[in-house]
């Protein structure tokens, strides 16, 4: 199978859908001629498609994310680049009070809200506090939401098509360390349901939930802690809203441990939910306290030494997982 670069795997899948579907229109900063966004993630859209289906936006996310759920609510499908999960908080007031809620105020006028808005999060890049925050758990909080956080090539692409023929507002959330990773990536058409995790790695010690770049950084201390004997099951949600508690569930029945990793803040992140859920829903089979990794709770610095200090790495996973061993 060839391989190819994460952003190559968005890129590809924006023109497949957009030729499948002339109903899908793209609105973004800078998405105009030559340019194709910030990232350069549409480069090509605009020649291909044309200005009544491209729209290049001013910095107003508010703005054009309004544009884009009205044209979601009247037959289209918008998908919206947000540079970064940061700015989305711009955009809140018609992220949560619209888009998530449209449907549910329209006395079943509104049958459908088409809505895909991918941005960018994370760290490592020396982007400062405002360009570096994992947001995810704002919108796991809002019914009416759905959000993906995939972690490699294949699963972007995947998920990304889903997210695009699903009748409901999805965010998609893609972080900036993986636009160069490189994965195997399928010519043919293909897609990965929402809602649906995926074990990246098979174990009997521990459970390891991990989220979008984390999944790997996870991966890295399984393979380190297998030299020492200990087999680590890696869970990716893949879809962080709705979250597939069985997948999750039947892991920790076995192993009788969890370790949540997450690059967001530790209170009140994914890591807290997915480890509500098991202590409903398995307490009685667990041999060990959960752990939650994840960053300092600080804005991220933007010194280097200092924002890597911030952040979760595969020595903290592992070192999580001897602590849920030794127990």
């Amino acid at each position: 199978m060839r391989e190819i670069k994460f952003w190559q795997a968005f890129r590809e899948t924006l023109f497949e859908e957009m030729r499948r579907d002339p109903t899908i229109v793209y609105f973004g900063e800078d998405a105009g001629p030559n340019v194709g966004g910030p990232f350069a993630l549409s480069k090509g859209l605009y020649e291909e498609f044309g200005p009544n289906r491209v729209f290049e936006t001013p910095d107003s996310e508010g703005a054009f994310v309004g544009v884009a759920i009205g044209l979601a609510a009247t037959g289209y499908r918008p998908i919206v680049d947000i540079m970064a999960i940061d700015f989305t908080t711009v955009a809140m007031d018609q992220i949560v009070n619209t888009a998530a809620k449209i449907r549910y105020m329209s006395g079943g006028q509104i049958k459908r809200l088409p809505l895909v808005i991918h941005t960018l999060s994370g760290a490592g890049n020396r982007g400062g506090a405002q360009h570096s925050q994992s947001l995810e758990a704002w919108f796991v909080n809002i019914p009416g939401l759905k959000m993906v956080a995939p972690s490699n090539p294949y699963d972007l692409k995947g998920i990304m098509k889903s997210a695009i023929r699903d009748d409901n507002p999805v965010i998609v959330m893609k972080h900036k360390a993986m636009l160069g990773m490189k994965g195997e990536v399928p010519e043919e058409d293909y897609s990965i349901p929402l809602g649906h995790a995926v074990v990246k790695r098979e174990g009997k010690d521990v459970t390891v939930v991990a989220v979008s770049n984390m999944v790997n950084v996870s991966l890295k201390a399984a393979s380190t802690l297998q030299k020492e004997g200990i087999e680590v099951e890696v869970i990716d949600p893949l879809t962080l809203s709705p979250l597939d508690e069985v997948t999750i569930v039947a892991s920790v029945k076995k192993t009788g441990r969890l370790v949540t990793v997450h690059e967001a803040w530790k209170p009140c992140g994914m890591g807290a939910e997915i480890a509500s859920v098991v202590f409903e829903k398995c307490f009685d089979f667990l041999q060990a306290p959960l752990e939650r990794v994840a960053a300092s709770f600080n804005p991220m610095p933007y010194n280097p030494g200092m924002e890597d200090y911030s952040l979760p790495n595969a020595g903290s996973v592992a070192k999580a997982v001897r602590r849920v061993m030794e127990t």
